[in-house]
Parts: structure tokens; sequence; C-alpha cells
């Protein structure tokens, strides 16, 4: 808990010299606004510390895997998201692939108060990565913007929580607690130059993490960012035993090609959604009525407007009405949005050199 108050205090500043630096603006936000985020934070720290200090390593670890889903849950019950059944499917792959592969205890759990634990984690962590993607949008804040307005709420909270979970005082441990730990406090460790480096660079690497997790779920979703995190697992096995000289079982093996297999397929389906959104937002233009109730015309459905009293269109003809106004016989008009829309499909290469052109009146 001491070490995660210095790395939030370091994260604090770092955010007030960003800001100094002019790397982004200063937003203002109620206390109200950001405290449960402040809250979340907190409790996704000490509970997933306590989780591994009472469970083993397998089932902190199954704990862990399982936050993707629970991120999946909430997003249905908070804001009523329904995920593809496919990308569901792409998830479920990834976490039995990460499962296989680092999972090996043969005894999960050790007692009920350890499940416990590791489930009110899971459900704490998930709730503060989707708060962290949701309050952006909320409060109309930046990554850094909401980072830097909730560390301070979230370092007071830490500091206060430490004398209750941590020993301080001067005096080494005796007795039991000494047995239970290395027998040091927080103000008895001798902090040699050494270990004040390595707080330093802890601290650093902390403010990277805090920074890059906010914006990757800022950019993306917080069940994206889980994603990304057990391709950081793929990665740190297979670098293990490509330049460290780990072993990779077959039990593992597998575990990594099916979490790869996943993860790959959950990115194919990412793609195709933003490349049919993005479709679909360049369609929007033509979908435009045009309206002209000054002259009893009517409007098609493609934004076209025709005058009913000589079948004459005056609105979007064709690319060549748009490009040559000076062979139109039609009047003056306001070139409208549909009318940029239609020259910017037909000749995207020459949009900016054609639309000025239709400012010009006929002649």
């Amino acid at each position: 808990c001491t070490l995660t108050w210095i790395h939030t205090l370091f994260t604090l500043v770092g955010m007030r010299l960003l800001l100094m630096a002019g790397m982004f603006q200063h937003k203002s936000l109620q206390l109200r606004q950001v405290l449960p985020l402040a809250a979340a934070y907190v409790g996704y720290i000490v509970l997933c510390n306590l989780s591994l200090q009472v469970n083993t390593v397998g089932f902190y670890q199954v704990m862990k895997i399982a936050v993707a889903p629970t991120v999946m849950l909430l997003d249905l019950i908070v804001f009523g998201i329904v995920p593809a059944p496919k990308v569901v499917a792409s998830v479920v792959l990834v976490c039995l692939g990460i499962g296989i592969a680092t999972v090996t205890d043969s005894t999960l759990v050790k007692h009920f108060y350890g499940i416990c634990v590791g489930a009110a984690a899971t459900l704490i962590t998930a709730l503060y990565q989707m708060w962290a993607g949701s309050k952006q949008k909320e409060l109309q804040a930046s990554s850094m913007q909401l980072l830097h307005q909730y560390t301070p709420q979230a370092a007071l909270i830490l500091g206060l929580l430490i004398p209750l979970m941590e020993p301080v005082g001067w005096a080494s441990l005796t007795g039991n607690a000494a047995a239970a730990g290395n027998g040091k406090t927080i103000l008895s460790y001798q902090y040699t130059p050494a270990a004040v480096a390595v707080i330093f660079v802890s601290a650093v690497l902390g403010l990277l993490v805090s920074l890059s997790t906010f914006l990757v779920i800022g950019c993306t979703s917080s069940l994206t960012y889980n994603v990304v995190g057990h391709l950081k697992t793929v990665i740190i096995l297979t670098g293990g035993c490509l330049f460290f000289g780990d072993e990779m079982p077959p039990k593992k093996l597998l575990g990594v090609g099916v979490a790869m297999a996943g993860i790959v397929w959950y990115t194919q389906l990412k793609i195709g959604s933003a490349q049919a959104k993005l479709a679909a937002k360049a369609a929007e233009p033509l979908q435009l009525v045009v309206s002209d109730s000054s002259n009893g015309g009517s409007s098609s459905a493609n934004g076209t407007r025709y005058n009913s009293s000589n079948g004459v269109d005056e609105g979007i003809m064709s690319p060549a009405s748009l490009i040559s106004p000076s062979m139109s016989t039609a009047k003056p008009r306001i070139v409208t949005t549909a009318d940029k829309a239609a020259a910017a499909l037909y000749y995207k290469p020459a949009a900016s050199a054609v639309l000025p052109a239709l400012h010009r009146p006929n002649r």
C-alpha cells in the first residue's frame, strides 16, 4: 500500500509537470464527479494485493483473467451494451488460452475468504476500468485531464489507509509480527541509495502505466484494454523463452497459441467494426433532404430537389451540373450541403478545386 501511495504521489507530481509544460489544458471537475473513480482505483489496488496475499498465484491469475468477462457483464448491466456473439467468443478464446498458459497450480482455492477477496478484486477492477472510459465521455475530459483530477483524491485515500494496513513505527517488529514479514516498518526501513533508485524507477513506470491505461481505454474500450493486457502476457511468456531460456512446455505453448488466435480474431472484428462505422458516417451527408418550400418543389430521398412546375432539377442533377455551373440554365442558387457532398463523392481528388466554383453565380 505504501509503494502504491508513493506511485500515486509521483503520478500527481508528474501530471502537474505535464500541465505546466502545456501537454494538456486544465479542466476543473467537481469532487463528487471523480471521487467514485478515485475510490475504485484504491479498491482495485488494495484488493488485488490482498488477493495475491491470501490466495495461490494460480487463483490470483484466474481472477485477473476473469476481469474481461466481468467488463462485458458490467457494460451490459450498466450501459445496456450487448457485445456481438463473435466478440464474446474471441474474448473467451483469449481468456482460455491465457489460463492454459499461466495457471499451473494443482490446488487453486485455499478457503472461502480467499474466494470472496478474489471475486471482489475482479469486480472492482472491472468497475475501475469501465469508469476510466465512461467518465471521459461523461465529463468531456481527456485522459490526462481526468487522471490529473482524480489522483489527489486517490493519494489522500491511500494515505489514510496506510496506518491501518501496514506498520509505520520507528521500531522494528518483533515476535510473531516479525515472523510474518521481514521485521521492518515503513519508518524503520533503511532506505539505501539503491533502494531509493529502485523506488524512483518504479514510480516513473507507475506514471507511464496509469497514463497509458487511460489513453488506451479512452481511445478504445476497457474490453480492448484487457485484450491488450493479455497480449502483453503472451509477449512476456514468448520473450522469456526466446531470450532468457525459459521453458516452453507443450501446455504453455498450446495456451499461447490459443490466446494469440483469440487476439487476432478480436482484432479483425474490431477493425471490421471500425471500418463499417466510418463507411456509415461517410454516407450520412448523402441522406440529407434538401427542402424548398418557397417554390413548391419536392425532395427525393437522396437529397435531389425537383421543380414540380417544369420538371427541371434545380438541385443535384449530376456531377456535370456541379462542375460546370455556367452550362446550367438554372437560376443562381445557394450551394447546399448535399451539393458539396455529391461533389466530394464523385470528384474526391478535385473536391477542393471544385467547391469554390460552385459559389459563383451562373451567367
